[in-house]
């Protein structure tokens, strides 16, 4: 009992509720939270297109290196301290963005953004469930990554919301949004965290073998097919289109939507039909779904588009989640391992594609139809390597 007591109390209910909110900061409002700008920020004048999707890459950048880094980081300062901070940061980058004194300036702060966004998705959940009861671990993780869907329906509202009273206000209300969660969440944090190893323990001992390579390389493609809805979406329907900043929001709205749904639904099909199979019908759906607006612009189609794909950004975790565990059965400790460079994989697919589609877009007069294209290109790849290599059960060990 004296051992139990001299351990902060911390509600769980508390700690997945701060788990949810830096995630809604961290990704939901400093990422997303940005890709219903990009017309406005290209309109106004702050930036030309070209430099405008260039910083929406620089978060994505940021990410992988704020994936990389964080798990040494709280080794040596405790987990809470860099939760706190991270937020905090992401917080200051929104206020900072609200000033517009150059592309350098948005540089420094977008790569920041990323930086913490990676940290605070990586460490939240692994932070807050040991804490909480076993029977309720499902239900909690599902709420912890809900915050990424959370925050960007609440950045397609708050932006169309703001906008007419200018950019400045709009960035100074969602790092206002992003303190008052950050403040909620602060305290929360359970203080005693299970002890957490350095990067290179976990690539030392990640397994190998045909199945969970293709895995790794999947992860990546499908990062590549994202980022197209994930950074363009917004500027497709506003300026390619000409439908303006309003009708895209609703369209981001959507995709926030989804990706509130996403996380029960991958999880709940992999449950029925295996993780395995589940993987493979995912890629192919996002496939299509990608590519739809290559067919057409028609309002139900985009809306379509919008919410399946906003529904995979979270939901394809789960599945992939699930199929680790379906390659290593009993072995948490390879799972924790294999999860680990699933993780890398889809950061660094995630920032080649962010840089690769934006010197596209930028050397291109219409960009978006060859975004589409490779985005859903490079879901086939994946579909097809798992087909290839993806097929054994169970890796022996």
């Amino acid at each position: 009992m004296a051992e139990a007591s001299a351990i902060p109390a911390v509600i769980p209910a508390r700690a997945t509720g701060a788990a949810l909110a830096a995630n809604l900061v961290g990704v939901g409002l400093a990422r997303f939270g940005y890709t219903p700008l990009i017309p406005a920020l290209i309109v106004a004048g702050w930036f030309a297109p070209s430099e405008a999707v260039y910083l929406g890459a620089a978060n994505l950048a940021g990410y992988l290196g704020g994936a990389l880094g964080v798990r040494r980081l709280a080794t040596r300062f405790g987990a809470p301290a860099i939760l706190r901070w991270s937020m905090a940061v992401t917080t200051a980058s929104l206020v900072a963005c609200a000033f517009p004194l150059g592309f350098g300036w948005f540089f420094l702060w977008r790569f920041l953004s990323g930086c913490t966004g990676g940290a605070l998705m990586a460490l939240a959940a692994p932070a807050v469930m040991p804490h909480v009861p076993p029977g309720r671990r499902g239900l909690a993780g599902g709420a912890i990554f809900t915050g990424v869907g959370l925050g960007i329906a609440a950045s397609g509202t708050l932006v169309p919301l703001l906008m007419p009273w200018g950019l400045t206000t709009t960035w100074l209300g969602l790092g206002a949004t992003a303190a008052l969660l950050t403040a909620l969440a602060w305290s929360n944090w359970p203080e005693a965290m299970v002890s957490t190893a350095p990067p290179s323990y976990a690539i030392a001992e990640a397994p190998s073998g045909p199945a969970l390579r293709a895995l790794y390389v999947e992860y990546a493609l499908n990062a590549v097919g994202l980022v197209p809805h994930m950074v363009f979406l917004v500027d497709f329907v506003a300026r390619g289109l000409g439908r303006g900043l309003h009708e895209a929001a609703q369209y981001w709205i959507v995709f926030g939507v989804g990706a509130l749904a996403g996380p029960m639904v991958g999880g709940y099909l992999g449950d029925r039909i295996g993780f395995g199979r589940a993987l493979r019908l995912a890629f192919l759906v996002q496939a299509l779904c990608v590519a739809l607006p290559l067919t057409t612009t028609a309002a139900p189609v985009l809306l379509l588009s919008s919410f399946v794909v906003g529904a995979f950004v979270p939901g394809i975790v789960a599945v992939m989640i699930g199929r680790t565990h379906e390659l290593l059965p009993g072995d948490p400790g390879r799972q924790a391992a294999a999860w680990g460079l699933c993780t890398t994989a889809f950061a660094i697919g995630q920032a080649v594609a962010g840089y690769g589609f934006s010197y596209i877009f930028a050397h291109s007069e219409n960009g978006y139809p060859s975004l589409f294209l490779l985005a859903a290109g490079a879901l086939l790849l994946a579909l097809a390597v798992d087909l290839a290599f993806g097929k054994t059960p169970r890796l022996r060990l």
